[in-house]
């Protein structure tokens, strides 16, 4: 039954266009978070297209939620694009779009980009936190970057974001598909 109910904003959106009723950013935003909740990440990026185009305001939402899509779909370069347009419009960028930016990174394995936008946080003021740390540490275990994520993982140490089992599991697995055995036992050790 949950798996039919990603088309429910859909049929209504249908609804509301046939009967020329106005679509605001409201209804389009939760459009696109339905399809992001399944992964259909052209339609999610064909409509904030046409949100775009008719002048709907978008926010940063639609635009994190198509990029969460992207992601999912393993279309991380549309994603990065999508996140290159957000950062060039009115919106606000926020931790959860460069949350979303960094995961798309992950299915690729693209680490330097992951860490461009790690940068993007500095630089904008926003505030990481552990979700921000555990997808770059898994977008560079997914790259073979064990050192990056040793590195990131330290990052954390110092600061005021907690690690979490995930931190550290993508960390030693970073080490681990590296061949790195040494740091993953002391990674390990570090955990008990």
């Amino acid at each position: 039954e949950k798996g039919c109910e990603w088309n429910k904003p859909l049929l209504l959106l249908g609804v509301m266009v046939q009967s020329q009723a106005e679509c605001d950013a409201v209804t389009l935003s939760a459009t696109i978070s339905a399809f992001e909740k399944n992964s259909q990440w052209l339609d999610a990026s064909q409509l904030l297209g046409r949100m775009t185009k008719s002048k709907v305001e978008s926010g940063t939402v639609p635009v994190s939620a198509a990029i969460s899509a992207c992601a999912k779909g393993s279309e991380w370069e549309r994603a990065l694009q999508l996140f290159s347009v957000l950062g060039q419009s009115k919106a606000k960028l926020d931790t959860i779009s460069v949350n979303a930016a960094i995961s798309a990174c992950e299915m690729s394995g693209e680490w330097h980009k992951a860490l461009q936008l790690l940068g993007v946080i500095s630089e904008r003021r926003l505030e990481s936190n552990t979700t921000t740390f555990n997808a770059a540490i898994s977008v560079c275990e997914k790259g073979n970057a064990w050192d990056w994520a040793l590195h990131l993982l330290s990052i954390v140490a110092r600061s005021e974001v907690e690690a979490n089992t995930i931190t550290h599991n993508a960390a030693i697995s970073a080490c681990e598909k590296s061949m790195q055995w040494r740091e993953a036992l002391w990674l390990l050790r570090g955990m008990e």
